[in-house]
């Protein structure tokens, strides 16, 4: 399987509309292309017809495959890493490593290869994040938004443009401002980040403080990511463990 062929394979409803239109021009850009008649990379004329009147509801929401959380992370990245006009190569480095991580050596250097294309292209945010809020489903979201605050974090800190620019994409993906601020708040270091992970105030009681965590085991726990693969799963595993970090962080506090 030569050039990027493999990505044929792993991707599904991504490659259509504004997404398609970005891996296209990309996939041009490095020298390859899709084999002919064997992978349309674009949706199907139903499919696209879903995507036009609105997309898919909750119901209908055809399931998220690895591949469309690849593509869709690679272009988010890009957003993210260039929000201060700057190509960090710490961030750089961050995005290359967890590819690593994810999928080994070989399989991650074509998707940063095809990443870098990527990079070069003026994109709008706001169509890509719809198509994607359209066609993913809410725990692939919320894993979506934890890896990019990762990758601004990953020069030291996250800057406010950098801040501004993930809320904004929450925002497109339909991400609950409660959502959002408990991700934002295991990347920042403040006395009461235990309590905002856990979406409650330092006035909860203690069966409040149960409660929400026993509502963020549930959303957060890596078997909601499990139809993405192994790969991803895993690194669900790191927004799970800062759950439970923030739990016990708040009965020791306590002495609970």
């Amino acid at each position: 399987m030569s050039g990027f062929k493999w990505i044929g394979a792993t991707i599904g409803w991504a490659l259509g509309g504004p997404i398609g239109a970005i891996i296209g021009l990309a996939l041009g850009s490095a020298g390859d292309a899709f084999s002919s008649g064997k992978y349309n990379p674009f949706l199907s004329e139903g499919e696209a017809s879903n995507r036009k009147s609105g997309g898919y509801s909750a119901e209908q929401r055809p399931q998220t495959h690895s591949g469309d959380f690849e593509v869709s992370l690679l272009i988010l990245a890009s957003v993210v890493i260039k929000a201060d006009g700057v190509s960090d190569p710490r961030e750089l480095d961050y995005v290359r490593s967890q590819f690593v991580g994810m999928y080994g050596k070989e399989r991650a250097n074509k998707a940063f290869k095809l990443f870098k294309e990527i990079n070069n292209q003026t994109i709008n945010t706001r169509q890509v994040c719809l198509q994607i809020q359209r066609m993913m489903d809410h725990p692939s979201r919320l894993q979506l938004l934890h890896f990019l605050f990762n990758i601004a974090k990953a020069d030291g800190m996250v800057i406010d443009e950098e801040e501004r620019q993930i809320a904004t994409i929450a925002g497109y993906l339909n991400i609950s401002s409660r959502d959002y601020n408990s991700i934002k708040a295991m990347f920042y270091n403040s006395s009461d980040n235990a309590y905002k992970i856990l979406e409650i105030t330092k006035a909860a009681s203690a069966d409040e403080i149960k409660q929400a965590y026993r509502r963020k085991v549930k959303k957060y726990h890596p078997d909601k990511v499990e139809h993405l693969g192994e790969e991803h799963k895993k690194g669900a595993e790191a927004k799970f463990k800062e759950v439970q970090k923030a739990y016990e962080q708040i009965q020791k506090e306590r002495g609970l």
